[in-house]
Protein backbone atom coordinates (compact mmCIF):
# COMPACT_ATOMS: atom_id res chain seq x y z
CA UNK A 1 0.00 0.00 0.00
CA UNK A 2 1.43 3.51 -0.77
CA UNK A 3 2.13 6.41 1.62
CA UNK A 4 -0.40 9.06 1.81
CA UNK A 5 0.97 11.79 0.34
CA UNK A 6 2.43 14.98 2.88
CA UNK A 7 2.42 17.83 0.54
CA UNK A 8 0.59 19.07 -2.44
CA UNK A 9 2.78 21.05 -5.82
CA UNK A 10 1.30 23.84 -7.24
CA UNK A 11 1.96 25.66 -10.46
CA UNK A 12 -0.01 29.30 -11.18
CA UNK A 13 0.75 33.04 -12.68
CA UNK A 14 3.76 34.74 -11.42
CA UNK A 15 1.75 37.55 -9.35
CA UNK A 16 -1.57 34.87 -8.74
CA UNK A 17 0.35 33.60 -5.69
CA UNK A 18 -1.15 35.70 -2.97
CA UNK A 19 -4.66 35.04 -4.95
CA UNK A 20 -4.06 31.14 -5.11
CA UNK A 21 -2.78 30.92 -1.17
CA UNK A 22 -6.23 32.95 -0.14
CA UNK A 23 -8.47 30.55 -2.30
CA UNK A 24 -6.88 27.81 -0.77
CA UNK A 25 -7.25 29.07 2.97
CA UNK A 26 -11.26 29.85 2.18
CA UNK A 27 -11.49 25.90 0.31
CA UNK A 28 -8.73 24.19 2.15
CA UNK A 29 -8.34 25.42 5.07
CA UNK A 30 -6.03 23.24 7.20
CA UNK A 31 -3.71 22.96 3.85
CA UNK A 32 -0.46 24.93 5.26
CA UNK A 33 1.53 26.95 3.33
CA UNK A 34 5.44 25.25 2.95
CA UNK A 35 7.15 26.97 0.02
CA UNK A 36 6.82 29.07 -2.20
CA UNK A 37 8.43 30.61 -5.22
CA UNK A 38 7.04 33.26 -7.82
CA UNK A 39 4.64 30.42 -10.12
CA UNK A 40 5.46 27.82 -7.56
CA UNK A 41 3.53 27.12 -4.42
CA UNK A 42 3.62 23.99 -2.46
CA UNK A 43 1.25 22.81 0.59
CA UNK A 44 1.48 20.97 3.65
CA UNK A 45 -1.57 18.07 3.49
CA UNK A 46 -3.47 17.53 7.07
CA UNK A 47 -2.10 14.47 8.59
CA UNK A 48 -5.07 13.13 9.94
CA UNK A 49 -6.65 13.67 6.85
CA UNK A 50 -5.24 12.08 4.04
CA UNK A 51 -6.45 12.74 0.74
CA UNK A 52 -8.37 10.12 -1.60
CA UNK A 53 -6.38 9.00 -4.88
CA UNK A 54 -9.41 10.57 -6.69
CA UNK A 55 -8.18 14.24 -4.91
CA UNK A 56 -9.34 17.49 -7.64
CA UNK A 57 -8.02 20.38 -5.97
CA UNK A 58 -10.55 22.67 -7.84
CA UNK A 59 -8.55 26.28 -6.81
CA UNK A 60 -9.48 28.38 -9.90
CA UNK A 61 -6.01 30.33 -9.41
CA UNK A 62 -4.81 27.06 -9.85
CA UNK A 63 -3.01 26.58 -13.41
CA UNK A 64 -1.74 22.83 -12.12
CA UNK A 65 -1.32 20.67 -9.00
CA UNK A 66 0.74 16.98 -8.22
CA UNK A 67 0.88 15.36 -4.96
CA UNK A 68 4.98 15.64 -4.21
CA UNK A 69 7.15 13.07 -4.45
CA UNK A 70 10.20 15.17 -3.03
CA UNK A 71 12.73 16.93 -5.33
CA UNK A 72 16.04 16.93 -7.25
CA UNK A 73 19.26 18.76 -7.69
CA UNK A 74 22.20 18.42 -8.55
CA UNK A 75 24.81 19.08 -11.46
CA UNK A 76 23.41 17.39 -15.06
CA UNK A 77 20.49 16.64 -16.34
CA UNK A 78 21.54 13.05 -16.59
CA UNK A 79 22.08 12.31 -13.30
CA UNK A 80 19.11 14.06 -12.26
CA UNK A 81 17.14 11.85 -14.83
CA UNK A 82 18.40 8.60 -12.93
CA UNK A 83 17.47 10.17 -9.83
CA UNK A 84 13.93 10.94 -10.50
CA UNK A 85 13.28 7.21 -11.49
CA UNK A 86 14.31 6.24 -8.52
CA UNK A 87 11.68 8.60 -6.41
CA UNK A 88 9.06 7.52 -9.02
CA UNK A 89 9.39 3.84 -8.19
CA UNK A 90 8.59 4.87 -4.39
CA UNK A 91 5.14 6.04 -5.37
CA UNK A 92 4.36 2.36 -5.68
CA UNK A 93 1.96 2.93 -8.72
CA UNK A 94 2.17 2.42 -12.56
CA UNK A 95 2.18 5.20 -14.11
CA UNK A 96 0.55 5.59 -17.39
CA UNK A 97 1.63 9.08 -18.62
CA UNK A 98 4.83 11.94 -17.69
CA UNK A 99 4.05 15.45 -17.74
CA UNK A 100 6.98 17.50 -17.61
CA UNK A 101 6.92 21.80 -17.51
CA UNK A 102 8.44 24.86 -15.89
CA UNK A 103 7.15 26.77 -13.72
CA UNK A 104 6.23 30.48 -15.09
CA UNK A 105 9.46 32.99 -15.33
CA UNK A 106 7.48 36.27 -15.89
CA UNK A 107 4.34 37.81 -15.32
CA UNK A 108 2.43 37.50 -18.36
CA UNK A 109 2.84 40.02 -21.29
CA UNK A 110 6.77 41.18 -19.75
CA UNK A 111 8.94 41.07 -22.59
CA UNK A 112 5.86 39.21 -24.36
CA UNK A 113 6.31 36.66 -22.27
CA UNK A 114 3.49 34.01 -22.54
CA UNK A 115 3.08 30.94 -20.48
CA UNK A 116 3.16 27.72 -22.11
CA UNK A 117 5.73 24.63 -22.97
CA UNK A 118 9.03 25.75 -22.90
CA UNK A 119 12.30 24.45 -24.49
CA UNK A 120 13.44 23.83 -21.17
CA UNK A 121 10.49 21.53 -20.47
CA UNK A 122 11.41 19.43 -23.30
CA UNK A 123 15.02 18.87 -22.80
CA UNK A 124 14.18 17.88 -19.26
CA UNK A 125 11.52 15.62 -20.66
CA UNK A 126 14.08 14.47 -23.14
CA UNK A 127 16.45 13.45 -20.78
CA UNK A 128 13.93 11.27 -18.73
CA UNK A 129 12.43 9.58 -21.41
CA UNK A 130 16.29 8.70 -22.40
CA UNK A 131 16.62 7.68 -18.50
CA UNK A 132 13.67 5.81 -18.09
CA UNK A 133 13.71 2.26 -16.76
CA UNK A 134 12.81 -0.40 -19.33
CA UNK A 135 10.03 -1.43 -16.62
CA UNK A 136 8.69 2.09 -17.21
CA UNK A 137 8.34 1.85 -21.49
CA UNK A 138 4.78 2.74 -21.63
CA UNK A 139 5.27 5.92 -19.39
CA UNK A 140 5.34 8.90 -21.80
CA UNK A 141 4.10 7.19 -24.51
CA UNK A 142 0.99 9.05 -24.20
CA UNK A 143 1.09 12.51 -26.15
CA UNK A 144 2.43 15.30 -23.75
CA UNK A 145 1.21 18.03 -25.43
CA UNK A 146 -1.68 19.46 -27.89
CA UNK A 147 -0.91 21.42 -30.95
CA UNK A 148 -3.13 23.85 -32.51
CA UNK A 149 -5.39 22.20 -35.09
CA UNK A 150 -5.97 24.42 -38.73
CA UNK A 151 -7.98 27.03 -38.56
CA UNK A 152 -11.80 25.87 -38.09
CA UNK A 153 -11.10 22.28 -36.83
CA UNK A 154 -11.95 20.72 -33.56
CA UNK A 155 -9.31 20.24 -31.25
CA UNK A 156 -7.92 16.68 -31.53
CA UNK A 157 -9.49 15.47 -28.21
CA UNK A 158 -6.99 12.18 -28.41
CA UNK A 159 -4.43 14.40 -27.84
CA UNK A 160 -4.97 14.46 -24.16
CA UNK A 161 -3.76 11.55 -22.30
CA UNK A 162 -6.50 9.35 -21.34
CA UNK A 163 -9.12 9.99 -18.85
CA UNK A 164 -8.10 8.53 -15.19
CA UNK A 165 -4.66 8.23 -16.61
CA UNK A 166 -1.78 7.98 -14.03
CA UNK A 167 0.78 10.82 -14.48
CA UNK A 168 4.06 11.29 -12.93
CA UNK A 169 4.80 14.65 -13.04
CA UNK A 170 8.13 16.64 -12.92
CA UNK A 171 7.73 20.64 -12.34
CA UNK A 172 10.87 22.41 -13.69
CA UNK A 173 11.49 24.77 -10.87
CA UNK A 174 14.76 25.65 -12.07
CA UNK A 175 16.94 24.08 -15.16
CA UNK A 176 18.71 21.77 -12.44
CA UNK A 177 16.08 21.87 -9.32
CA UNK A 178 13.27 19.49 -10.36
CA UNK A 179 10.34 18.99 -8.27
CA UNK A 180 8.31 15.71 -8.58
CA UNK A 181 4.82 14.07 -7.86
CA UNK A 182 1.21 12.42 -9.63
CA UNK A 183 -1.97 12.79 -10.20
CA UNK A 184 -4.65 11.60 -11.69
CA UNK A 185 -5.93 12.95 -15.52
CA UNK A 186 -9.75 13.70 -14.67
CA UNK A 187 -10.23 17.17 -15.82
CA UNK A 188 -9.07 18.65 -18.89
CA UNK A 189 -6.45 21.11 -17.76
CA UNK A 190 -5.31 17.63 -15.32
CA UNK A 191 -4.76 16.12 -18.55
CA UNK A 192 -2.09 18.62 -20.45
CA UNK A 193 1.73 19.04 -18.86
CA UNK A 194 0.90 22.09 -16.47
CA UNK A 195 -2.45 22.47 -17.69
CA UNK A 196 -0.96 24.01 -20.96
CA UNK A 197 -1.47 23.33 -24.78
CA UNK A 198 1.01 24.66 -27.16
CA UNK A 199 -0.36 27.14 -29.00
CA UNK A 200 0.55 30.26 -31.50
CA UNK A 201 -1.32 32.90 -32.70
CA UNK A 202 -1.99 31.97 -36.22
CA UNK A 203 -0.61 34.81 -38.88
CA UNK A 204 -4.29 36.31 -39.46
CA UNK A 205 -5.47 37.11 -35.71
CA UNK A 206 -5.39 40.56 -34.86
CA UNK A 207 -4.92 40.21 -31.44
CA UNK A 208 -3.82 37.64 -28.49
CA UNK A 209 -7.73 37.74 -27.30
CA UNK A 210 -7.63 34.61 -30.85
CA UNK A 211 -5.52 32.48 -28.06
CA UNK A 212 -7.28 33.67 -25.34
CA UNK A 213 -10.92 32.80 -26.47
CA UNK A 214 -9.26 29.76 -28.22
CA UNK A 215 -8.12 28.38 -24.77
CA UNK A 216 -11.50 29.00 -23.21
CA UNK A 217 -13.62 27.11 -26.07
CA UNK A 218 -11.09 24.37 -25.09
CA UNK A 219 -10.82 24.04 -21.38
CA UNK A 220 -15.08 24.97 -21.29
CA UNK A 221 -15.90 22.37 -23.71
CA UNK A 222 -18.68 24.88 -24.30
CA UNK A 223 -20.86 23.10 -26.29
CA UNK A 224 -20.31 25.28 -29.78
CA UNK A 225 -21.70 24.03 -32.92
CA UNK A 226 -20.93 25.70 -36.53
CA UNK A 227 -23.70 28.02 -37.33
CA UNK A 228 -24.74 28.88 -33.42
CA UNK A 229 -25.42 32.71 -32.86
CA UNK A 230 -22.76 34.78 -30.26
CA UNK A 231 -22.61 37.69 -28.83
CA UNK A 232 -19.67 39.13 -27.83
CA UNK A 233 -19.10 42.15 -25.18
CA UNK A 234 -16.50 44.32 -25.49
CA UNK A 235 -14.97 42.84 -28.72
CA UNK A 236 -12.57 45.49 -30.09
CA UNK A 237 -10.17 44.89 -31.81
CA UNK A 238 -11.61 41.44 -32.34
CA UNK A 239 -9.51 38.44 -31.82
CA UNK A 240 -11.72 36.79 -29.69
CA UNK A 241 -14.47 37.27 -32.27
CA UNK A 242 -11.75 35.49 -34.92
CA UNK A 243 -11.76 32.55 -33.11
CA UNK A 244 -15.47 32.27 -32.51
CA UNK A 245 -15.41 32.93 -36.79
CA UNK A 246 -13.16 30.30 -37.40
CA UNK A 247 -14.87 27.99 -35.49
CA UNK A 248 -17.92 28.75 -37.79
CA UNK A 249 -20.19 30.80 -35.41
CA UNK A 250 -22.53 33.51 -35.87
CA UNK A 251 -20.72 36.49 -34.16
CA UNK A 252 -22.64 39.58 -33.59
CA UNK A 253 -19.47 42.03 -31.80
CA UNK A 254 -20.43 44.67 -29.15
CA UNK A 255 -18.43 48.06 -28.60
CA UNK A 256 -18.08 51.17 -28.93
CA UNK A 257 -15.12 51.04 -30.91
CA UNK A 258 -14.00 49.77 -33.94
CA UNK A 259 -12.70 46.20 -34.93
CA UNK A 260 -10.10 45.79 -36.99
CA UNK A 261 -10.63 45.65 -40.76
CA UNK A 262 -10.64 42.02 -41.28
CA UNK A 263 -12.30 40.96 -38.76
CA UNK A 264 -15.49 43.35 -40.14
CA UNK A 265 -15.52 42.50 -43.69
CA UNK A 266 -16.16 38.83 -42.24
CA UNK A 267 -19.56 38.09 -43.81
CA UNK A 268 -20.69 36.12 -40.69
CA UNK A 269 -19.59 38.89 -38.49
CA UNK A 270 -21.70 42.31 -37.06
CA UNK A 271 -21.03 45.00 -34.86
CA UNK A 272 -22.90 46.98 -32.21
CA UNK A 273 -21.19 50.34 -31.83
CA UNK A 274 -22.61 50.68 -28.40
CA UNK A 275 -21.56 49.39 -24.56
CA UNK A 276 -22.88 46.63 -23.46
CA UNK A 277 -25.35 48.16 -21.68
CA UNK A 278 -26.89 49.42 -24.37
CA UNK A 279 -27.97 46.42 -25.77
CA UNK A 280 -31.62 45.39 -26.36
CA UNK A 281 -32.86 42.45 -24.89
CA UNK A 282 -34.33 41.77 -29.04
CA UNK A 283 -30.94 41.68 -29.91
CA UNK A 284 -30.16 38.50 -28.41
CA UNK A 285 -33.26 36.81 -29.81
CA UNK A 286 -31.32 34.33 -31.65
CA UNK A 287 -27.68 34.26 -29.53
CA UNK A 288 -27.12 30.91 -27.88
CA UNK A 289 -23.79 32.15 -26.63
CA UNK A 290 -22.65 35.34 -24.77
CA UNK A 291 -19.33 36.28 -24.59
CA UNK A 292 -17.62 39.65 -21.98
CA UNK A 293 -14.23 40.46 -22.08
CA UNK A 294 -14.61 44.43 -20.77
CA UNK A 295 -11.73 46.44 -19.34
CA UNK A 296 -13.74 47.06 -16.31
CA UNK A 297 -14.10 45.96 -12.82
CA UNK A 298 -15.49 42.61 -12.14
CA UNK A 299 -19.30 43.75 -11.16
CA UNK A 300 -19.52 46.36 -13.67
CA UNK A 301 -19.39 42.78 -16.36
CA UNK A 302 -21.61 41.05 -14.18
CA UNK A 303 -24.15 43.68 -13.88
CA UNK A 304 -24.26 44.13 -17.41
CA UNK A 305 -24.44 40.55 -18.37
CA UNK A 306 -27.27 40.22 -15.83
CA UNK A 307 -30.03 42.58 -17.33
CA UNK A 308 -29.25 40.60 -20.19
CA UNK A 309 -29.53 36.93 -19.41
CA UNK A 310 -32.55 37.17 -16.78
CA UNK A 311 -34.75 38.73 -19.27
CA UNK A 312 -37.63 36.65 -20.03
CA UNK A 313 -37.30 36.36 -23.44
CA UNK A 314 -33.28 36.07 -23.41
CA UNK A 315 -32.74 32.44 -24.53
CA UNK A 316 -28.96 32.91 -23.68
CA UNK A 317 -27.54 28.86 -22.62
CA UNK A 318 -23.97 29.43 -21.88
CA UNK A 319 -21.84 32.09 -21.07
CA UNK A 320 -18.02 32.68 -21.05
CA UNK A 321 -16.96 35.81 -19.05
CA UNK A 322 -13.69 36.98 -18.14
CA UNK A 323 -13.35 39.15 -15.14
CA UNK A 324 -10.97 41.58 -14.70
CA UNK A 325 -8.88 41.63 -11.10
CA UNK A 326 -8.11 45.57 -11.36
CA UNK A 327 -6.93 44.58 -7.96
CA UNK A 328 -5.83 41.45 -6.81
CA UNK A 329 -7.81 41.69 -3.83
CA UNK A 330 -10.71 41.50 -6.04
CA UNK A 331 -9.78 37.93 -6.35
CA UNK A 332 -11.32 37.15 -2.68
CA UNK A 333 -14.63 38.16 -4.18
CA UNK A 334 -14.79 35.17 -6.96
CA UNK A 335 -17.37 32.88 -4.49
CA UNK A 336 -19.82 35.34 -4.33
CA UNK A 337 -19.45 36.21 -7.72
CA UNK A 338 -20.07 32.37 -8.96
CA UNK A 339 -22.96 32.02 -6.65
CA UNK A 340 -24.51 35.24 -8.39
CA UNK A 341 -24.36 34.12 -11.42
CA UNK A 342 -25.78 30.72 -10.31
CA UNK A 343 -28.64 32.67 -9.12
CA UNK A 344 -29.04 33.49 -12.69
CA UNK A 345 -30.37 30.06 -13.21
CA UNK A 346 -26.69 28.76 -14.49
CA UNK A 347 -24.87 25.56 -13.69
CA UNK A 348 -21.95 23.92 -14.16
CA UNK A 349 -19.98 27.29 -13.37
CA UNK A 350 -16.57 26.76 -13.70
CA UNK A 351 -13.78 29.13 -13.23
CA UNK A 352 -9.77 28.84 -14.07
CA UNK A 353 -7.13 31.06 -14.70
CA UNK A 354 -6.53 30.43 -17.80
CA UNK A 355 -2.81 30.12 -19.47
CA UNK A 356 -3.35 33.44 -21.52
CA UNK A 357 -5.24 35.47 -18.82
CA UNK A 358 -3.38 38.10 -17.53
CA UNK A 359 -4.61 39.64 -14.31
CA UNK A 360 -8.17 38.32 -15.10
CA UNK A 361 -10.14 35.18 -14.38
CA UNK A 362 -12.38 32.87 -17.02
CA UNK A 363 -15.76 31.89 -15.73
CA UNK A 364 -17.49 29.34 -18.07
CA UNK A 365 -21.32 28.22 -17.34
CA UNK A 366 -24.68 26.78 -19.11
CA UNK A 367 -28.10 27.53 -18.03
CA UNK A 368 -30.13 24.61 -17.14
CA UNK A 369 -33.17 23.82 -19.54
CA UNK A 370 -35.73 24.20 -17.46
CA UNK A 371 -34.62 27.82 -15.53
CA UNK A 372 -36.10 29.41 -19.17
CA UNK A 373 -39.78 28.19 -18.22
CA UNK A 374 -38.98 28.95 -14.57
CA UNK A 375 -38.18 32.81 -15.22
CA UNK A 376 -41.30 33.46 -17.60
CA UNK A 377 -43.39 32.01 -15.04
CA UNK A 378 -42.04 34.34 -12.01
CA UNK A 379 -42.81 37.36 -14.31
CA UNK A 380 -45.85 36.48 -15.46
CA UNK A 381 -46.88 35.87 -11.37
CA UNK A 382 -44.92 39.50 -11.28
CA UNK A 383 -47.35 41.12 -13.81
CA UNK A 384 -50.31 40.05 -12.34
Amino acid sequence: MTSPATFLLVTCQVGAEGALKAEVGRRWSDFRLAYSRPGFVTFKLPPRRPLDEDFEFGCAFARAWSFSLGKVTGDNAASLADEAWQIAATAQRPFDALHVWQRDTFTPGFHHFEPGPTPVADEVRAALLAARPSALAAVGAASSSVSTPPDGERENRDALVPRDAAIFDCVVVEPLEWWLGWHGGRSIASRLPGGMRRAELPPHAVSRAYLKMQEALFWSRLPLRSGDVCMELGCSPGGAAQALLDRGAMVIGVDPALVDPVVSAHPNFRQLRRRGKEVRRAELRDVRFLFADMNVAPNYTLDTVEALVTHEKVQVEGLVLTLKLIDWELADQLDAQLDRIRGWGFYDIHARQLQHNRQEICVAALRRPTTRKRLARVARLKRR
